[in-house]
């Protein structure tokens, strides 16, 4: 790729005290001379007085009671978040506010607008907005529209704070930040109005704020929900990013300690994120350097109330708060974190020196980066048109590429319809409400050469008419790539999330790429495509498939509405009577994007809506994990009533166990549930009587083990074993019921999963091929010790089974094959041929319940995982036990492994010392291979 491409560069020290000089001056005292350095509209006038404010506008101290930052002594509520929002807009011409969304407990989520006044009249706000999209889109700009927009228009600039709960002082300066902007007469304030529309939103979780918890009500992270927007909060905000695009997103967080981290950030960097975004985060970082104050920058004599850089947080995954602007949107997408230890006080004071210097550097160079940001989606165009994959590079300076963006040539994708169409089609609505342009294929074309996901390749294929063309020759070329891409190709192996995100492996739909230059006769999608093909005859019938998580939801709404179904056990086709099928229900299929194909009368094995309880005894967090997923996928969005069942409901076989017709047993820390010998007897005689025990993961295995319901046990992982996030082809028994539509060959997510022993007394439904058709993405080492492992078994119980997943299929609620497998097993049929087994506890079920408990050291995450040479192991161990000692320590290849045991399942930004004994590694100069948190 030519350098022009990407002008990814570090900046050098030189400019680095050039731009540190310029904000400093910008945004600590006012301008000289009282003129904005980058408008061409007429500025506003300015006093010289950095001090000088309106009297109209309140302050916070006059509405909350109490200043903001220095002298604060408690953090702000939600009420009074959106008190002093409505009274800075009541009072100033500045601001207008609006609400992005709701809560799930139904809390609006405000935000405001702040500029001049001119900026924030509504006629022209839209105009601002729209130019701005339209820089986004060379096709439609010319060179010329572009720079007179960056002459004259503001750029937009994002600030949001608090999208974990617990994590409050960056709301808080966000307030201030409004204030200052709103009320403020220096020339330092009106230059930053001039020149920037300012978009604050001070929480983007205020259910999770009033209960101090890092999660939403479902227990969702709502900063790894950016991509799959599951979650109301997310989604909303989205929305708004597409009416308000930004160049600048400041997303504000708090960390432990008594420390501040602001970009440039710590690798790994995702490829196709642009030069131009990275150069304004580093000088953005440079600009914060000047304007921190305190202690300035951590070393040998400053460990608390100073800024650290190169560390921790990386922009990889394509679910952050950073990775998404910056990808999907082509700004300067950052994370800010400020230690939780520290004062309130100087929480917010910081947050606020970074926010307000952030501003004060966006705003002296916003006509260069209103140019630079045209040029990325120009720079997009033609890497589309090209099929360019942007190359891998790293930031911090001391790292090298490990592992180089293939020589790949991509220039379209294309999902095909034979299978999982729903899917498909919300697969498509997801890009086009990234502005991807997508299009539905009206006559059959021939590709050449293909690459077929999962690693293989083809040539002369046929895309049939029907299928959806994602060409890459249009501006969003980053962001198709950056979330469809086979594998992210990670450039160095430091990870505190995931490894793998392919949204066409995660719904395991059938896509092919290619690099050859075709042009389908096709149409642009501009709505969802679903509901009745055709008239049925009245006593007839509407048929779907029922072969993805989106024919579930369908299925499961109908059930919910008194619908009866049959499905036909031989095609997993679903049939509605005719005469149920009302606009309602059209419009719901439509919705969803499943076809209802006109048929004949219905025949097939009733389905009956499930009675599901939901465990949440020994060991489950019914905060987090997969038991919000649990009650967010089954509860709200199949509509499902989900009782809660206890340790003791089992153990005394209470009515809220037995009643149920399944048990759903998340992940969790317990190997046994807190399960009594009764308890196992309980569960087992229910299980025969036709129910269904449904286990996820961890403790949904190992307390179905314990209870003599499987034949499966644990094997030990490797020292050098790593599997992050990743996905895996996995074979299909497609007997099984559980397996109902899914496809011979499909994959699944593994994210350092329990290993499973293949069932001698069940059927294993999905397991890892043993041959050369062993296949997986992402970053993993030693992953073939999965061959021939089970990844989901089915062992029946007298007239009932245990269904166990060793992964967990409601991962975040975007692992839609593994949500499509959820729905079979809780729609399983009754007394399906040779599924009935004697109950009672077989020798082999009894051995497995016997054998020793593999040590979960991860418990609903994974294990701190350090990879040093092996000649280094004395000194890294030297360092880690200055943390702790518990730490497992092996060598194998010459390398030496360091596991930490993580028994809450905390990633690293949340971890209690991770984050500080990566760097005390780094400070002793201890040569990291690979990091995995």
């Amino acid at each position: 790729m030519a350098p022009s491409m990407r002008p990814f560069r570090m900046t050098p020290a030189r400019r680095l005290a050039s731009a540190a000089t310029i904000t400093l001056l910008l945004g600590m005292t006012p301008l000289l001379g009282g003129t904005p350095a980058a408008s061409a509209a007429q500025p506003s006038r300015c006093s010289d007085d950095p001090t000088a404010r309106l009297g109209t506008v309140p302050t916070p101290e006059n509405v909350l009671g109490f200043p903001l930052g220095a002298g604060q002594e408690r953090v702000v509520t939600n009420d009074e978040v959106r008190t002093y929002l409505g009274a800075v807009d009541r009072a100033s011409n500045r601001v207008v506010t609006g609400v992005m969304t709701t809560s799930v407990l139904g809390q609006p989520l405000p935000y405001a607008v702040v500029s001049n006044e001119r900026h924030v009249r509504p006629a022209a706000l839209r105009e601002i907005a729209d130019d701005v999209r339209d820089l986004r889109d060379p096709r439609r700009t010319s060179a010329r529209t572009a720079a007179r927009t960056a002459k004259d228009s503001p750029a937009i600039v994002w600030v949001t704070a608090n999208v974990h709960g617990g994590e409050k002082s960056g709301a808080d300066a966000a307030l201030k930040t409004l204030y200052e902007l709103a009320a403020g007469l220096s020339c330092a304030v009106a230059q930053r109005n001039d020149n920037l529309v300012t978009i604050i939103v001070p929480t983007q979780n205020p259910d999770g704020r009033d209960a101090t918890r890092r999660q939403n009500e479902f227990g969702f992270d709502l900063n790894r929900d950016w991509f799959a927007r599951t979650q109301q909060e997310t989604d909303g905000k989205l929305e708004l990013l597409r009416r308000y695009p930004p160049q600048v997103f400041i997303d504000a967080h708090e960390m432990g300690g008594r420390q501040y981290f602001f970009p440039p950030n710590a690798d790994p960097i995702h490829h196709e994120i642009a030069g131009e975004a990275v150069d304004w985060i580093n000088r953005i970082g440079a600009a914060n350097k000047a304007g921190f104050g305190f202690n300035g920058a951590c070393d040998d004599t400053a460990f608390t109330e100073c800024y650290f850089n190169y560390d921790t947080y990386d922009m990889f995954f394509m679910g952050y708060g950073d990775t998404v602007p910056t990808t999907g949107f082509g700004a300067a997408g950052m994370t800010y974190e400020k230690g939780s230890a520290s004062a309130v006080a100087d929480r917010v004071q910081q947050q606020f020196h970074t926010q307000w210097s952030t501003l004060g550097w966006a705003a002296a160079n916003k006509r260069e980066v209103l140019d630079g940001y045209f040029d990325i989606w120009t720079d997009a165009l033609a890497q589309g048109r090209a099929g360019t994959l942007e190359p891998n590079e790293v930031v911090q300076p001391t790292n090298e590429v490990q592992f180089p963006v293939p020589d790949l040539t991509i220039r379209s994708y294309f999902l095909l319809p034979d299978r999982q169409l729903a899917d498909v089609r919300q697969l498509v609505e997801r890009l086009r409400r990234m502005d991807v342009e997508v299009y539905e294929v009206q006559k059959a074309t021939q590709v050449p050469t293909a690459r077929v996901f999962g690693g293989r390749s083809a040539t002369n294929v046929t895309v049939p008419e029907g299928a959806y063309w994602i060409p890459m020759d249009q501006p969003q070329k980053h962001w198709i790539q950056a979330i469809m891409g086979e594998d992210p190709y990670v450039p160095f192996p430091y990870f505190y999330d995931v490894s793998s995100w392919s949204n066409p492996l995660l719904m395991g739909i059938n896509t092919i790429y290619t690099g050859d230059t075709v042009r389908p006769r096709a149409e642009l999608v501009r709505k969802l495509s679903g509901g009745r093909t055709g008239a049925a005859w009245p006593w007839g019938s509407y048929t779907y498939p029922l072969d993805s998580a989106a024919a579930a939801e369908f299925t499961f709404s109908l059930l919910g509405r008194g619908v009866p179904l049959v499905r036909d056990l031989a095609t997993s086709r679903v049939a509605i009577p005719a005469a149920k099928v009302n606009r309602t229900v059209d419009g719901l299929a439509a919705s969803l994007g499943v076809t209802l194909t006109p048929g004949g009368r219905p025949a097939g094995s009733r389905l009956d809506l499930p009675d599901v309880g939901l465990f949440q005894g020994t060991g489950i967090s019914t905060t987090s994990g997969s038991h919000g997923e649990a009650r967010y996928v089954l509860g709200k969005r199949w509509g499902l009533d989900l009782t809660p069942v206890t340790t003791a409901d089992i153990n005394d076989n209470t009515e809220a166990f037995t009643g149920r017709t399944v048990l759903l047993v998340p992940d969790g820390s317990s190997a046994t549930g807190g399960l009594t010998a009764a308890g196992q007897a309980n569960l087992r005689d229910w299980i025969g009587q036709g129910h269904t025990y449904l286990g996820l993961r961890n403790e949904g295995t190992r307390v179905a083990r314990a209870a003599g319901l499987t034949s499966t046990t644990e094997k030990t992982k490797p020292a050098d074993y790593l599997v992050i996030g990743s996905h895996l082809r996995v074979d299909v028994d497609q007997d099984s019921p559980v397996a109902l539509g899914r496809p011979a060959e499909d994959f699944e997510f593994n994210n350092s999963d329990p290993i499973l022993t293949p069932s001698t007394t069940g059927t294993n439904v999905l397991t890892y091929p043993t041959g050369d058709t062993f296949w997986a993405n992402g970053y993993t080492v030693g992953a073939e010790t999965l061959k021939g492992t089970a990844a989901v078994v089915d062992e029946p119980t007298g007239a009932g089974r245990a269904v166990l997943f060793a992964f967990n299929p409601l991962f975040r609620a975007y692992n839609e094959n593994g949500l499509h497998l959820v729905a079979n097993a809780l729609l399983y049929p009754a007394n399906p041929p040779g599924a009935r087994r004697a109950p009672g506890t077989d020798a082999a079920r009894a051995s497995a319940a016997a054998a020793p408990v593999t040590p979960d050291l991860g418990s609903g995450w994974r294990p701190i995982t350090i990879q040093v040479a092996a000649g280094d192991l004395p000194r890294t161990r030297a360092i880690v036990e200055r943390f702790t000692t518990d730490a497992q320590a092996s060598a194998k290849n010459g390398s030496a492994y360091v596991v930490i045991p993580n028994p809450q399942g905390l990633q690293v930004d949340e971890h209690p010392f991770a984050r500080d004994l990566v760097r005390a590694l780094n400070a002793a100069k201890v040569p990291l291979r690979s990091v995995v948190g």
